[in-house]
């Protein structure tokens, strides 16, 4: 199971967790890697919108019990009912989006039965935590993962991801970001995103953008990307091509890219060793670990790689 999470001030970050079925493990294990930009959120207590849900193209698919549903006890489980049905007949394969579930928060009474219900489905493949306050409640998390029905089928981690969304939330920022699962990670899950961009990288994590103004999304995701987030969520179809579009390299940046590789390719330098001159640039192995990765993005969006 993997962690990944969601900032209230607006940015997330990701790890992942994953469980063995010999139905779904296509779905996971694929040698190119696996876009994030965009992540859509869709209410579960609509049944129109879970229908539509799978050709809005996004990247990641958030399918909400928490915010999106009115509290009441009922509605909360007709939104669960209606999911967990969707899921069960959704043709989910290879090319399908990321599936990935908001559950309502540990305090709440809704907790288990989201887990339980939804968790059980292993077409799901991450779970976001709302209002994640500390590292303590991704243990709570993870136990019920690790004891919800079916966990030994998955041949996969489920990613976790927490929904940071108070001052308690920041200020236990560090270890909520280094947290482990107790279980083995296939059981218990990984992290999978984070909200802050520096606290991201330092552990190898997604960052996610939050949506906030529909009317200067594509200038957000420019700033976004430059700032070092890859990815945005969305609350509406309509805003996904305009997030695909904009968290991809550039073709500048990929024809440099392609530039290096090829330069250290040619001179038989190693990540550990040497340099070498490109367009007036030194060039290194970290340049070399961030030009592989800008390839393999490129790729994974069927981008065009120059050939240099």
């Amino acid at each position: 199971m993997a962690l990944a999470s969601f900032l209230s001030a607006g940015r997330t970050l990701s790890r992942h967790c994953r469980v063995p079925y010999s139905g779904l493990s296509r779905r996971f294990i694929s040698s190119k890697p696996s876009l994030r930009r965009s992540w859509i959120y869709v209410p579960s207590s609509s049944e129109r919108m879970l229908q539509k849900s799978l050709g809005t193209g996004s990247d990641v698919i958030i399918y909400d019990l928490e915010d999106s549903v009115a509290p009441s006890p009922e509605d909360k489980a007709n939104a669960r009912a209606n999911l967990k049905k969707f899921l069960k007949e959704a043709d989910i394969g290879p090319n399908s989006p990321h599936i990935t579930v908001r559950v309502n928060d540990i305090s709440t009474p809704y907790f288990e039965e989201d887990i339980k219900e939804i968790l059980s489905n292993i077409k799901v493949g991450g779970v976001v935590l709302a209002k994640t306050h500390a590292a303590e409640d991704l243990d709570v998390l993870s136990n019920a993962l690790r004891e919800a029905p079916l966990a030994e089928a998955r041949a996969f981690p489920v990613e976790i991801i927490p929904s940071l969304e108070s001052a308690r939330a920041m200020w236990n920022l560090r270890d909520i970001a280094a947290w482990k699962s107790k279980h083995e990670p296939r059981l218990g899950g990984e992290l999978k995103a984070l909200m802050l961009v520096i606290a991201a990288k330092a552990f190898g994590l997604d960052v996610v953008d939050m949506y906030k103004d529909k009317d200067y999304l594509r200038d957000e995701c420019v700033d976004g990307r430059q700032l070092g987030f890859t990815g945005k969520q969305a609350i509406h179809p309509s805003q996904v091509p305009i997030i695909q579009s904009t968290f991809v390299p550039t073709p500048e940046e990929i024809l440099r890219a392609a530039k290096i590789l090829k330069g250290l390719k040619n001179a038989h330098i190693s990540e550990a060793k040497g340099a070498i001159g490109i367009d007036g640039e030194m060039i290194d192995a970290p340049m070399l670990k961030q030009a592989e990765q800008i390839i393999a993005i490129a790729e994974a969006a069927n981008l065009t790689i120059p050939n240099v």
